[in-house]
């Protein structure tokens, strides 16, 4: 792969240039340009090297090694099962399908060793079921299809709007408004591909509702409703009104308030989901109980 920067980019750090290049983290692009798979000019260069208008960037990286989904036998917290679908209660810290990085040990993992061949093949053998997902620090439900009939009937009402989401979220400080509506367009950020941005050129219009639920010092609990279900929104919504969620690597990169309250990611749980049944008509309803980790970071809190 090969590029040149433009007098647009002129300045930018070659880590940062080369992270949005390739599609990787920052840390990823450090990595290829300190192993020399990342050269400017045909020569290797550091990763804090300021690129010039006109500077070739070269990128030759190996062949990722193929993934293959293997059943696995990882416990699951499912709330419903039926021939059609299943809703399960997805803990912190598990990635939902496998992927360069995260081989194994995912949902979908756990859902092989329980389902068998009895889950939706629309999206391919290496997310079998997965009608949509949340981060792999996001706790919470999660609809499964066992049938492709179930798979296109759900992924229907999530494009019409009619999949009812609510999250709760821990957020750094409180919103002026106790309740509000975030109505701005996500997409890739321009120059970092592993984060998301608010009105970007790319943007794809995003809609969350929130609100406050109990306030702390310096901190807030809100429930976020959505309205759309692009890539981190609620994070990136949160964020973009100047209260990130508590916690969050990437929009709230503030090590020490992580590391406070003993968080490895962000405080924020998918805590409800509402659909109709593909096969039976029936409206259901799911709540998942706040997990342990967020439960003990609002004890903290309201010990302030």
């Amino acid at each position: 792969m090969t590029a040149t920067v433009p007098d647009s980019e002129a300045g930018i750090r070659l880590d940062v240039y080369a992270a949005a290049l390739l599609g990787v983290s920052r840390a990823g692009a450090q990595k290829y340009i300190e192993s020399g798979a990342v050269r400017v000019n045909g020569l290797p260069a550091p990763k804090n090297r300021r690129l010039e208008s006109g500077d070739v960037i070269e990128a030759v990286l190996p062949d990722p090694e193929p993934i293959e989904a293997q059943p696995q036998d990882i416990p699951l917290d499912v709330l419903y099962e039926d021939g059609e679908l299943l809703v399960v209660n997805k803990p912190q810290g598990m990635v939902v399908h496998p992927a360069p990085g995260n081989p194994d040990g995912t949902l979908v993992n756990a859902l092989l060793a329980h389902c068998g061949d009895s889950l939706s093949s629309i999206n391919g053998k290496l997310r079998p079921g997965i009608v949509h997902r949340i981060d792999k620090d996001t706790s919470g439900l999660l609809i499964v299809a066992k049938t492709d009939r179930a798979h296109r009937g759900l992924a229907e009402q999530i494009a019409s709007h009619s999949f009812g989401r609510r999250y709760d979220a821990v957020l750094v400080g409180t919103p002026r408004e106790e309740r509000g509506t975030v109505d701005a367009p996500v997409g890739r950020h321009p120059t970092d591909r592993k984060r998301m941005a608010v009105n970007v050129k790319n943007g794809k219009r995003a809609v969350t509702d929130y609100a406050v639920t109990e306030h702390f010092c310096g901190y807030s609990l809100v429930e976020c409703r959505l309205h759309t279900g692009r890539t981190h929104q609620i994070r990136v919504h949160m964020a973009s009104i100047g209260h990130p969620v508590l916690g969050d690597p990437v929009y709230c990169p503030d090590a020490r308030r992580a590391e406070r309250f003993g968080l490895h990611g962000q405080c924020l749980h998918a805590k409800y989901i509402e659909f109709t049944h593909p096969a039976t008509g029936e409206r259901l309803h799911f709540t998942a109980e706040p997990p342990a980790y967020f439960r003990r970071v609002i004890d903290a809190l309201r010990s302030l």
